[in-house]
C-alpha cells in the first residue's frame, strides 16, 4: 500500500534553469555584499585608531599630572632636608669641636674609609696628616671644606669643592685653586710615578685624592664627593673606629 507521506521526486529536468540575468543578479548581491563587509572593517579600523589615539592623548594627561606630583614630591623632600641640615648643625659644630681634640683623627678616618683610602698615595696620606677639620654644608648647594694646618705642599689653608645647579638646572662644580708649593704638585708626581711604571697608563687620570679638586668633568657622578657627604660627614667616627687589621692579627 503506497505511503500516504511518499511524494513523487522530481527529476533533475524538472529543476528551474537559472537565466544568465539571475547568475548576474547573484554575482552582483555577492560583490555588493563583500564590498559592504569591506566598508564595515574600514570603519571599524578608524574607530579602532580614533579610540587608541584618544587614548594616547588621556595617558599622556595622567601622566603630566604624575610628573607635576613627582616635582611637588622633590621639592617637599628638599624643603624638608633643608630643614634638618639646620637643625643638625649645633651638633656638627659641638662634633667638630671634640673631634679636634683627638690627634690624627681625619688621616684615620680617610684612611680607614675603603673608597677614599684607595686614592690616597703615600704622599697624600703625608698632607692628610695636616688636615685639622672638615665641614659639609648641604642647603641649596653642597659644599665640603677641607682646614689645614701650614704645611709643606701647598699655600692654601682651606680647600673647598661646591656642587650646584646652574641654569639650566644641569649640576656643576667649583673649587679651590690649589697653590702647589714648588715641586710638590702631587698630582703631577703621581702622573709621572705611574708612568715609568705601566705605560697603559700614561693617559689616565692620577689616582690622588687631590685631583677631585680639579675635576669638573660630571658633576652629576661625583662619587667620592656623594661619600664625603653622605656616608663619612654623616658618622666619621665609625670609620675613625674601625680596628687596624694589624693588631687584630697580633
Amino acid at each position: 500500500m503506497p505511503s500516504l507521506y511518499a511524494f513523487p521526486s522530481p527529476s533533475l529536468r524538472s529543476l528551474p534553469t537559472l537565466q544568465p540575468r539571475s547568475r548576474a543578479t547573484l554575482t552582483l548581491a555577492a560583490k555588493v555584499s563583500k564590498k559592504e563587509l569591506h566598508s564595515n572593517h574600514h570603519r571599524t579600523m578608524e574607530t579602532s585608531e580614533k579610540e587608541q589615539q584618544e587614548a594616547i592623548e588621556h595617558t599622556d594627561e595622567v601622566q603630566n599630572e604624575i610628573d607635576r606630583l613627582n616635582e611637588q614630591t622633590s621639592e617637599e623632600i628638599l624643603k624638608l632636608e633643608q630643614k634638618y641640615n639646620k637643625l643638625r648643625q649645633p651638633f656638627f659644630q659641638k662634633r667638630s669641636e671634640l673631634m679636634a681634640q683627638i690627634p690624627n683623627f681625619w688621616v684615620t678616618t680617610f684612611v680607614n674609609h675603603p673608597q677614599v683610602s684607595a686614592l690616597l698615595g703615600v704622599e697624600d696620606e703625608e698632607v692628610m696628616h695636616y688636615l685639622t677639620r672638615v665641614e659639609v654644608t648641604e642647603f641649596e648647594d653642597i659644599k665640603s671644606g677641607f682646614y689645614f694646618d701650614e704645611n709643606p705642599y701647598f699655600e692654601n689653608k682651606v680647600l673647598s669643592k661646591e656642587l650646584h645647579l646652574n641654569e639650566s638646572g644641569d649640576p656643576s662644580s667649583k673649587s679651590t685653586e690649589i697653590k702647589w708649593k714648588s715641586g710638590e704638585d702631587l698630582t703631577k708626581c703621581s702622573s709621572q710615578t705611574q708612568n715609568k711604571a705601566s705605560r697603559k697608563r700614561q693617559q689616565e687620570e692620577p689616582e690622588s685624592f687631590f685631583t677631585w679638586f680639579t675635576d669638573h668633568s660630571d658633576a652629576g657622578a661625583d662619587d667620592l664627593g656623594e661619600v664625603i657627604k653622605d656616608d663619612i660627614w654623616l658618622n666619621t667616627l665609625q670609620y675613625y673606629l674601625v680596628p687596624d687589621m694589624d693588631d687584630e692579627d697580633t
